[in-house]
């Protein structure tokens, strides 16, 4: 397509991106954030904008929780219900009753914590199944845990679990997966995943990550066993926000937490030499939670007042169709393959695309006031957080992306040296 050929094409994105946003019942909920001007932010699936809520509560943590209220504020603050209180609020996010979610710690740690007490609720069972496209995170945890508790790990794809599940799904203590595939976007069916391990007498864990905020999850319908995700992605807690955890509320008094520390604490305070859990999902507490953080969290979360999940997932679908359709007109012929399903019911929050020089392309568009990412070796994605991203925000992306490869940017030697955070 030349430029010419390309001028009626854009002038009709240009228009219908006009109308959608126009139409968009969320658009207001854009000044909830604090984006900088002349940037169009696309990594929220990395890192979350700033809300507008967050400054003012991390400073009145600050000067006045803290620097005020000193040790007091333990319980004239109740920092010490703050795991739970924002535990409750995100599971409101994931179709989760209050009760069953409690927030701290990393995804990491809640991740061990999960695996490992999922395969101590499955006795005699010996084998742990994981993606073999996960994060690579989950995969060294689950080798990590099948090493302590002498399980086998079996890395299998989505579509390889009914045939392994057929084979050997007397076996599965516990499965852990991902609803997102976090390079390429493809949403995977959580419901039919769970039904058809739980049917084989294992567990399902799902790791939320790139989940929570961006579609409705529906855990407690679902009856999903344990979930965790992080708190700094689409949540917008900011950088290393605490995670979370979710226990079902039928598996919370045999819940064998792996790392029980004094947070966990029937009696948390009475200094006991033994260890007693206690009750409930405050059983899944460890350590002294990180209170700036889950302040900071906590503000962030009211981003999502007022609104549905369902009107969440409408929007984010619209914006990442979109945004295929600018890919399909303005970029072809330039290299670029859309990776991300078109399905919407098999899509994500995120667009991918393939390109031989995916990392100079970002850093090009970058440079152009685009922020997105790129996974090894070829991908470029582009997360899509429904309470900030325009449609307008997808066209202009797609014509700085346009742009940049035409003009020959991404062949600029600077751009290709690898930086350390991409």
């Amino acid at each position: 397509m030349t430029v010419s050929e390309s001028a009626p094409a854009l002038e009709e994105l240009a228009e219908r991106a006009s109308a959608l946003d126009t139409a968009d019942p969320l658009a207001t909920l854009r000044q909830r954030f604090v984006l900088p001007d002349g940037i169009v932010y696309l990594d929220g699936n990395s890192l979350g904008a700033l809300p507008a809520a967050v400054p003012g509560a991390l400073a009145d943590g600050v000067h006045r929780q803290w620097g005020v209220g000193l040790i007091g504020s333990w319980n004239e603050h109740q920092w010490w219900q703050a795991p739970l209180r924002v535990g409750d609020a995100i599971g409101r996010l994931l179709g989760a009753a209050p009760g069953q979610t409690v927030a701290g710690d990393s995804t990491t740690v809640q991740l061990f914590n999960g695996l490992t007490a999922a395969a101590r609720l499955r006795p005699g069972r010996r084998l742990l199944l994981t993606d073999p496209g996960h994060f690579p995170t989950d995969g060294y945890i689950a080798d990590s845990v099948a090493r302590l508790l002498g399980l086998e790990v079996r890395r299998v794809a989505v579509d390889d679990l009914p045939r392994c599940l057929a084979e050997r799904g007397d076996e599965v203590a516990v499965a852990g997966y991902s609803p997102v595939d976090y390079r390429t976007g493809e949403l995977h069916d959580m419901a039919a995943i769970t039904r058809a391990v739980q049917d084989a007498g294992g567990l399902m864990l799902w790791d939320l990550c790139h989940a929570t905020g961006a579609l409705p999850v529906r855990l407690d319908k679902l009856g999903v066993d344990l979930a965790v995700g992080c708190g700094y992605k689409f949540l917008s807690g900011g950088p290393g926000a605490p995670a979370f955890i979710y226990v079902a509320r039928r598996h919370q008094a045999a819940f064998d937490h792996p790392l029980t520390g004094w947070n966990g604490h029937a009696d948390p305070f009475g200094l006991n030499g033994d260890y007693t859990p206690a009750p409930g999902v405050e059983r899944a507490r460890i350590g002294t939670p990180p209170i700036l953080s889950l302040l900071a969290l906590e503000a962030a979360l009211t981003a999502f007042e007022g609104v549905g999940m369902e009107q969440v997932r409408a929007k984010s679908l619209s914006l990442t169709g979109y945004f295929i359709d600018c890919a399909d007109t303005l970029l072809n012929g330039l290299g670029f393959t859309v990776v991300t399903p078109r399905d919407p019911h098999r899509r994500g929050s995120q667009v991918a695309l393939r390109h031989p020089d995916a990392y100079a392309l970002v850093r090009a568009l970058a440079a152009r006031g685009v922020i997105g990412d790129m996974r090894t070796p070829d991908l470029l994605r582009f997360g899509v957080n429904a309470l900030y991203v325009s449609h307008r925000d997808m066209l202009t992306a797609v014509r700085h992306l346009r742009e940049a490869v035409t003009r020959g940017e991404h062949r600029d030697p600077r751009l290709r040296q690898r930086a350390t955070v991409t």
